[in-house]
């Protein structure tokens, strides 16, 4: 089995469906509707403040965003935590792509992407036609970040 594909359930075609039927609320105010980030390659993370091993892959997440923003690659972090925790962390870290609240449900969402564990943190990498085309559960290394580019 390749590094992305270990011990990860295939999700369901309503999974996806569902996931950009989602509008989460964003730290800072607002929303943010998933839907408006279809069409282009798209890297989602679950993480929260508490999870040491999500906040040591935040930073090779922002480097990938900010070298690979212009050819279209979107990035989206799903915080698994409240908004006064994730407000806070932000001050802190800065992350230049969205970082929506995803809460509790986002353990379930996680899971319904084939996350089995519903362990944090969870990556989910979908192609520009919305499909998955890797997962990962645990902490994300430089270069399968990198790899990630390969991806179309």
């Amino acid at each position: 089995l390749a590094w992305w594909q270990h011990r990860l359930a295939e999700p369901a075609d309503d999974s996806l469906a569902a996931l950009w039927l989602l509008e989460l609320e964003l730290p800072q105010g607002g929303t943010l509707p998933l839907k408006s980030l279809r069409g282009k390659p798209l890297v989602v993370n679950f993480w929260a403040t508490w999870c040491p091993p999500c906040i040591e892959e935040l930073p090779l997440l922002e480097r990938f965003y900010q070298q690979n923003v212009a050819k279209g690659w979107q990035v989206v972090g799903l915080a698994v935590d409240n908004a006064k925790a994730v407000r806070q962390f932000l001050a802190k870290m800065p992350l230049s792509f969205p970082v929506p609240l995803a809460g509790l449900a986002g353990t379930e969402l996680s899971r319904s992407l084939g996350n089995l564990s519903g362990g944090l943190p969870f990556t989910v990498v979908l192609n520009a036609t919305g499909q998955v085309a890797l997962r990962h559960m645990g902490k994300l290394s430089a270069q399968q970040v990198e790899e990630f580019a390969s991806i179309r």
